[in-house]
């Protein structure tokens, strides 16, 4: 367990990038790259890539967005803290303690590779992935959580991509409007599949879908839209078909997307959290997608839709929406400030490695609110050594009581 979360913690240290090296490649008769105008290199500097010529070096300017979107990925996911000798040695403390209290509960769970994996031969057993067999025993072939299911007996790798399961309750974003389809991005080896037969119309009405709704569909949902549904079944060629046709699916708007291991987030029977004291619903979706956004009624909602529908065509204004502008353009700020603590919360969780509940994230929430913290002071440092000393001491009182 030490190795792992050693493994764990530890992050791999870039080499400097030498003259050389920082040098275009290019084929035999072919100039290289120009480098960019004083209007390029100022587009460069707003998008935080520096302009010292590493974002474009190598590469085309049409290329030039797929590479930002690459390079801000890399930089969430290399979230580095900045303690003082007092911090890492407090921190180092708390995740000692951790560490002994989950050797202590499950030893066998957390294996690293060329471990042994204790199994009963009288029994059968079925060796998955992650395993292999060495000597007349059941050994380790990478670093993960050693999961029984019956006879099988297989390695979960902490550090993977979401495999999905049927019912799994997910977040994703649309990638493409296809043919009577959407493809939605999950996290997963490959983009999940939505069909317009596998959710709810607008109207409501069980029918059949026709062409004019196909021609509508981008009015449901279109490129770039945060979505939630259900995964429906895995085809054998590996395909991923979703379904939305409850109420509590389909499009989320007015919040914050955050990104984190999927391993964190675990399999429980409830994945939506309606937090009404703060105005906000939180969505844990198993593939590591997490949404943070405003509290809607839905049921107000769909009746203020259907009264103005059944209103008389010349008492509708043209150019006034269905809903109240005035309710329902903006946010109020309270919701914006507890969005915005509440996904600070799960950032502080994902980065301690920390596994994400709806309970510890309150605890966190209501800890900056007695601290009086400002929302950007919830990332810092001391903040983050609070919360695992706190984790701590919380996980070694829950012991001691089932003790």
């Amino acid at each position: 367990m030490g190795e792992l979360m050693a493994s764990y913690l530890s992050e791999p240290i870039e080499a400097p990038i030498t003259a050389e090296e920082q040098k275009p490649r290019t084929s035999q008769g072919e100039k290289p790259p120009l480098p960019p105008s004083s209007e390029e290199k100022q587009e460069i500097e707003l998008r935080g890539l520096g302009s010292d010529g590493r974002a474009w070096l190598g590469c085309s300017f049409e290329k030039f967005g797929e590479r930002c979107e690459y390079e801000g990925k890399e930089r969430m996911r290399r979230v580095e803290l900045s303690l003082n000798q007092t911090q890492k040695l407090r921190l180092q403390r708390a995740l000692q303690k951790l560490e002994s209290l989950s050797s202590k509960a499950n030893s066998d769970a957390s294996v690293t590779v060329a471990d042994n994996i204790p199994v009963n031969y009288d029994d059968g057993v079925l060796k998955g992935h992650g395993t292999s067999e060495l000597d007349g025993q059941v050994v380790a072939t990478l670093c993960g959580v050693v999961e029984r299911v019956n006879k099988l007996v297989y390695v979960r790798s902490l550090r993977s991509r979401y495999k999905p399961d049927t019912g799994d309750i997910i977040v994703g974003r649309v990638v493409e409007v296809a043919q009577k389809r959407w493809k939605i991005d999950i996290n997963a080896n490959q983009d999940a599949v939505l069909m317009l037969s596998s959710m709810n119309m607008p109207d409501k009405i069980q029918r059949r879908r026709t062409a004019v709704d196909e021609l509508n569909m981008r009015n449901i949902f279109e490129e770039c839209d945060v979505i939630c549904a259900e995964v429906r079944n895995l085809q054998h060629d590996g395909t991923i078909q979703l379904q939305a046709r409850s109420e509590k699916y389909g499009k989320l708007d007015r919040g914050q997307l955050l990104t984190v291991p999927c391993y964190l987030v675990k399999r429980r029977k409830q994945h939506f959290h309606q937090l009404e004291q703060y105005g906000v619903t939180l969505v844990l979706g198993c593939n590591g997608f997490i949404w943070v956004g405003e509290h809607i009624n839905v049921n107000a909602e769909d009746s203020m839709l259907e009264d103005q529908l059944n209103k008389p065509p010349e008492n509708i204004d043209a150019k006034t929406n269905i809903f109240d502008e005035g309710d329902q353009t903006h946010t109020e700020l309270e919701t914006r400030q507890n969005i915005c603590r509440i996904a600070n919360a799960v950032r502080v969780l994902s980065t301690l490695g920390f596994t994400i509940t709806i309970e510890v994230i309150v605890e966190i929430l209501d800890l900056s609110k007695s601290l009086n913290l400002n929302i950007h002071d919830m990332l810092g440092a001391e903040f983050c050594v609070l919360v695992a000393e706190r984790e701590a001491g919380r996980r070694s009182l829950s012991t001691k009581r089932k003790g």
